[in-house]
């Protein structure tokens, strides 16, 4: 028997088991009594206690689990929202730019989880231009100060919102009504980073009230850092001919507000009103220093690899071609706004909860240029570049340059001036009813409706460049050195001054030509859903089963791209709609009163990220400076969602009240895919006016064949008396995709790895607690083509960080935080068959891309009371 067959077997045989679980719990004899829930009531005060609430969160939950509680006001376990997400069995964090920003669960694609906050949509965008507009949530938004709490569901029930094949993540803020009246916290901490070598500053701070009655309060929190971050790496060009060392500096201001309003006029009504505030200016520069090959390239060249691709040259101190160095200097930003307001009213007979507000995000760049000079002389440049390892390694005469380096002068390139912004908003309402019920184990039936009206706007506008550009001396937009990729010292930018010269060469912004029809894109998507759960409970069993019918209508307006290669005039518009019947059933069976077995099976859907939907063709890469990256990427709005039916099996051990021991074998059979079609070298009418290239890579959105996930979690955590404790858990994800559903033919989902570790220790004593956790995942696949970076491997990558408090007094304490001690580098190689349409850089082992690892050391002062 093949192995895919065997494994569906195992699907289809799991899910027949629960439901007929499902239906001898539902023939029960009516006179069954209904267990009062036992749930333990946990004060959360410290480490020991955060996870012995998180444990106490996974056991008496209906659902498959697992949480992360905040040990008191502004002490998250970890300093970054993500980092904290990364410590939970099968979850695993991308950490692109020094800080968690997508999420990845049990082998599932970053795109594909859910993120909710408070139970309901947060809109999200980004900030850098080279990245493509998804689903997923950018958790470096989210300041850990503010968060009370989260909670992973790795299955699925019928009344969760949609969404989530991986998972669904519901991010909690604190309540005032939870709190003692008049709590209030700050924090001020210095935060250090050893590549930058900067020390900055982040502040936090809450306050919280209620009345001598206990039905009104407020909460008020807020939160403001500025991060000067810096990435060193090599980045490859291979197809134009370049080994190119880079400088990413970011200037980051990130800002949070959140404001919470409760009120209680009855013992059974409530009402909320919330309000989360999320804002970063990510101004950037990134510097590059495109190391040429010789003029001679094919006689330098000493070894090639399978492919043909030079990976060892040699190059002498003659030829034209020294180094060619450029600074991309963007104004960036992304934000998030959020306002919902909330009710629940509950008597004998019903509880009914419902909810209503507006999600909007703007991001992307309001401005972007670039500056570019020749860069010292040919005999820099004389020496080695070998490519035959993992990372890049250089040996040449001159590594240090300043910017006396070159001769004549500069100015902001008009070709590269433009702005790009996005916008993300979306208008939702939902009501809940939960009717308790005598109908045997049945204990209430639960139903719902959920209305989400969503808009999604994407530009790219050119900059209308005055006549006369002035050109300045280097000294006027560089000022002293920074260190970059391979050893190299580079010209340091003086952002501010480029950004400020960029805006006075500019007289406005254009919405016409190709580089403005072909990047805007419009989406519109109008989703409803119903469902019907029961739970039940009944001596030894309890759990959920239900139904959710969810309905999909979605539009496009875009700029047609014509036979002849121009843009059409006027606007077209394409739609589509789906809809769905999503069934689902989790079953948690005590057999012992410390033992839990742990069963679910059901159908969920990721609807396709915006980017693939826009219907426009957009021109990747045209008139950027780059040869040979010209890109036209085109959308499909009648793309079908991500589908998966998946199970879950599990059993739990709780044998302490700190204790659990857990193991769980879970399967994803994806039956629906989105996936892109690749080919080179091909001609659409358009000659790039910068390059003067005519041959492009045509890129298309389509729905593939899917694939499969399975693997197993394992898990282990205890508390001792003596103040120590532990927690380690294991991931095994084996991710099958068919080879054809990419254009790098690497039969894997993204954002995959097969192994995921993480290990914490803890000391706990009244005043002083220390923490000590390892994170470790193996290899995966980062896929962005038809962006810049392209699809390759990122190899296994492992963090160690520290934290410490100790409390001076009962209102003041200190804290230190290590968040990558040992300075792991991020090593990223492309993997593609030699037959993929893909650049040579993105195949045969070559080592596409590194990024030096960076510790940042955090020390801090807190107040509570």
């Amino acid at each position: 028997m093949r192995p895919i067959n065997f494994k569906k077997n195992v699907l289809a045989t799991n899910i027949a088991i629960l439901l007929g679980s499902m239906v001898s719990v539902g023939a029960l004899a009516a006179d069954a009594e209904t267990a009062e829930e036992n749930i333990e009531k946990i004060e959360v005060k410290g480490m020991r206690a955060s996870m012995k609430a998180s444990v106490n969160e996974k056991r008496f939950s209906n659902s498959v689990v697992d949480a992360v509680t905040a040990e008191d006001i502004g002490k998250f376990p970890d300093g970054d929202v993500g980092e904290s997400l990364g410590r939970i069995p099968g979850v695993a964090v991308s950490r692109q730019f020094g800080q968690g920003q997508g999420v990845s669960i049990r082998g599932a694609s970053s795109s594909l989880t859910r993120t909710l906050l408070n139970g309901h949509s947060v809109a999200s965008t980004g900030w850098f231009d080279q990245q493509s507009i998804d689903r997923s949530f950018n958790y470096s938004l989210l300041p850990s100060e503010m968060v009370g709490g989260i909670e992973v569901y790795k299955s699925s029930q019928a009344d969760l919102p949609e969404g989530g094949i991986g998972g669904t993540v519901i991010v909690k803020t604190r309540k005032p009504l939870d709190l003692d009246a008049n709590s209030v916290f700050f924090s001020a901490k210095g935060d250090y980073g050893t590549i930058s070598e900067e020390t900055d500053p982040e502040l936090s701070g809450l306050y919280s009230w209620k009345n001598e009655n206990e039905n009104f309060g407020f909460l008020i929190s807020a939160a403001g850092s500025e991060t000067t971050y810096q990435r060193n790496g090599i980045e490859s060009l291979v197809g134009w001919g370049d080994i190119v060392p880079t400088t990413f500096e970011q200037d980051r201001e990130r800002t949070a507000i959140n404001g919470a309003l409760q009120y209680s006029p009855t013992d059974n009504l409530n009402f909320g009103l919330d309000f989360m505030s999320l804002d970063m200016q990510a101004n950037n520069a990134n510097t590059s220093l495109f190391v040429m090959f010789p003029d001679d390239k094919d006689e330098a060249c000493e070894q090639r690899n399978s492919l043909g691709t030079c990976t060892f040259y040699r190059r002498d101190g003659n030829g034209a071609n020294p180094g060619w160095a450029q600074t991309w200097a963007r104004q960036a930003s992304m934000d998030s706004n959020t306002y919902d307001f909330n009710f629940d009213y509950e008597n004998e007979s019903f509880k009914v909860e419902g909810r209503v507000g507006n999600t909007k995000s703007e991001g992307g760049t309001e401005l972007t240029s670039n500056y570019g000079f020749w860069l010292g002389t040919a005999a820099d440049y004389a020496g080695t570049y070998d490519a035959t390892g993992e990372v890049i390694k250089i040996d040449v005469a001159n590594k240090n340059f300043t910017a006396d380096d070159f001769g004549g002068q500069l100015s902001p390139a008009g070709w590269a001036l433009k702005k790009q912004p996005n916008s993300d908003e979306e208008t939702y309402a939902q009501v809940d009813f939960t009717i308790p019920t005598d109908l045997g184990a049945i204990t209430a039936i639960k139903t719902g409706v959920r209305y989400a009206d969503h808009d999604v706007t994407q530009e790219t506008l050119p900059a209308i460049v005055n006549a006369d550009i002035a050109a300045k001396d280097a000294s006027a937009y560089y000022n002293g050195q920074i260190s970059s990729g391979a050893g190299y010292t580079l010209p340091k930018p003086d952002m501010d001054a480029m950004l400020r010269d960029a805006k006075a060469a500019i007289g406005g912004f254009s919405k016409e030509g190709p580089v403005y029809k072909s990047g805007y894109g419009t989406i519109n998507e109008e989703n409803l859903s119903l469902y019907l759960m029961a739970n039940f409970e009944s001596d030894g069993i309890r759990g959920n089963f239900g139904l959710r019918y969810i309905s999909t209508d979605a539009t496009s307006d875009y700029f047609a791209l014509q036979d002849d290669g121009s843009y059409a005039d006027n606007l077209s518009t394409a739609d589509a709609s789906y809809s769905d019947v999503l069934p689902s059933v989790n079953i948690a069976f005590d057999v012992a009163p410390d033992v839990i077995i742990r069963s679910s099976a059901s159908q969920v859907i990721s609807r396709p990220n915006y980017a693939d939907m826009f219907s426009s063709s957009a021109l990747v890469g045209y008139a950027d400076g780059t040869a040979g990256n010209e890109v036209v990427n085109t959308g499909n709005i009648a793309l079908e969602p991500f589908k998966a039916t998946q199970a879950d099996l599990g059993v739990e051990w709780y044998f302490s009240p700190d204790g659990l021991m857990g193991v769980s074998y879970f399967i994803k059979d994806v039956s629906s895919f989105v996936t892109s079609s690749q080919t080179l070298d091909e001609s659409i009418g358009i000659t790039d006016p910068d390059s003067g290239e005519d041959s492009w890579t045509v890129s298309s959105k389509k729905n593939g064949t899917g694939g499969q996930i399975q693997g197993i979690e394992l898990q282990i955590q205890d508390g001792f008396d003596n103040g120590f404790g532990y927690s380690a858990n294991y991931t095994f994800a084996d991710s099958d995709a068919a080879a054809e559903n990419y254009p790098d033919e690497v039969s894997v989902f993204s954002d995959s790895s097969k192994h995921t570790v993480n290990l914490v220790g803890y000391y706990e004593m009244e005043d002083f607690s220390a923490r000590v956790a390892y994170n470790w995942r193996s290899e995966y696949m980062m896929r962005e083509l038809p962006g810049f970076y392209g699809n390759r491997e990122h190899q296994d990558f492992g963090t160690l960080d520290l934290s410490a408090n100790y409390n001076i007094t009962e209102y003041l304490g200190i804290s230190f935080e290590v968040v990558n001690l040992l300075e792991e580098d991020s090593v990223q190689l492309g993997v593609a068959p030699d037959d993929a349409e893909v650049k040579p850089e993105l195949k045969g082992g070559y080592p596409a891309w590194s990024f030096e690892g960076e510790a940042r050391y955090k020390v801090g002062l807190n107040l509570r009371f």
